[in-house]
């Protein structure tokens, strides 16, 4: 009887599909990994996205929970009430910042953070794992604010965020918050793209070099929403450092109105990750390319509902185009 060799059985088509692109290198951003529906990724962060921006009331999460929770933290009405001395300016900044906590220039980051969930099998070595990140993440955002509070002190009162004369268009507070959401907009639109691997990992050499600097340059960009934010409690305080002229006073403030933003988001972070951690890294080990899509889909998400809030629907605001809201979010 002639024997038959037998054929080793071709990969599963999940496997071919995860397979590294041959081309790319892994990096933060990108684990080599792509996932295996991206446009199905892509477009249900893109939509999840915009329809974030069509139920987004900035009245509820500015005044009903931001006013409520700074007044509820310092004792006495926040907005109006004039910040007297260096200490009531330092209890400020960090219950304005805790009060902005969800405000719509600052949840976009932290839902990328949900893949290093997934880095330790134990309970502890998974609150360790992100403890690093999270540190990493706080230092670029505080060196971001830190440095603007210091350009605000030295400017004072010439800056455009100063300015709330709209006149006959937008104030220039405004068209800053336009112009610099924008560019945060575009560069996690493009963060997005790099983690499903469409476009290479702008910072693979340096994250291959410095494992950390991704984490500093997501905090960056949480820093540098301060740079356009127009929520009025932070106008509140950014008046007040650039009538003082004093550095150190900007650089503080600053600085701890940006760990009152993250402090929160932060802790529930670790939270989720001690507790609903296994689960996560068992559905994350048992395919890579899950991460890949999470971490796409999160930034893609992010990426253009800051591009749609800050820069389309403000010209719907304006009544310059149409832009569908939903009937709280007028």
């Amino acid at each position: 009887m002639t024997q038959v060799a037998h054929r080793p059985a071709p990969a599963p088509r999940a496997a071919r599909k995860d397979a590294p692109a041959p081309s790319r290198t892994p990096s933060f951003f990108f684990n080599g990994f792509a996932p295996r529906r991206r446009a199905l990724v892509l477009l249900v962060g893109a939509l999840f996205g915009f329809a974030l921006t069509v139920v987004w009331s900035a009245q509820f999460v500015d005044k009903t929970i931001g006013d409520n929770v700074a007044d509820t933290l310092l004792g006495h009405a926040a907005k109006g009430t004039p910040i007297a001395g260096t200490f009531a300016g330092v209890a400020f900044a960090l219950a304005s910042g805790i009060a902005g906590t969800f405000t719509a220039c600052n949840i976009a980051v932290f839902s990328a953070l949900a893949p290093l969930a997934g880095t330790a099998a134990s309970r502890r070595g998974r609150v360790a794992a992100a403890l690093r990140p999270l540190g990493f993440l706080a230092a670029g955002a505080v060196a971001v604010s830190a440095l603007y509070g210091v350009v605000v002190a030295l400017v004072g009162t010439g800056m455009p965020q100063f300015q709330t004369s709209a006149g006959t268009g937008f104030a220039p507070r405004l068209v800053q918050a336009m112009v610099v959401y924008g560019l945060i907009g575009l560069i996690m639109t493009y963060l997005g793209l790099a983690a499903a691997g469409v476009v290479r990992d702008p910072l693979a050499r340096m994250s291959a070099r410095f494992p950390n600097a991704p984490m500093v340059v997501m905090g960056a960009l949480i820093g540098g929403f301060l740079i356009g934010r127009p929520f009025a409690l932070f106008r509140q305080l950014f008046q007040d450092a650039a009538r003082s002229h004093n550095v150190l006073y900007g650089a503080a403030v600053f600085s701890l109105q940006t760990l009152g933003n993250i402090l929160i988001v932060g802790v529930l972070f670790l939270l989720v990750t001690g507790i609903l951690g296994e689960r996560l890294h068992r559905w994350l080990v048992a395919k890579p390319s899950r991460a890949s899509a999470v971490m796409a889909a999160a930034f893609i998400a992010a990426g253009v509902f800051m591009i749609l809030y800050w820069d389309v629907r403000m010209l719907a605001r304006r009544d310059l185009i149409w832009y569908p809201l939903a009937p709280w979010a007028a």
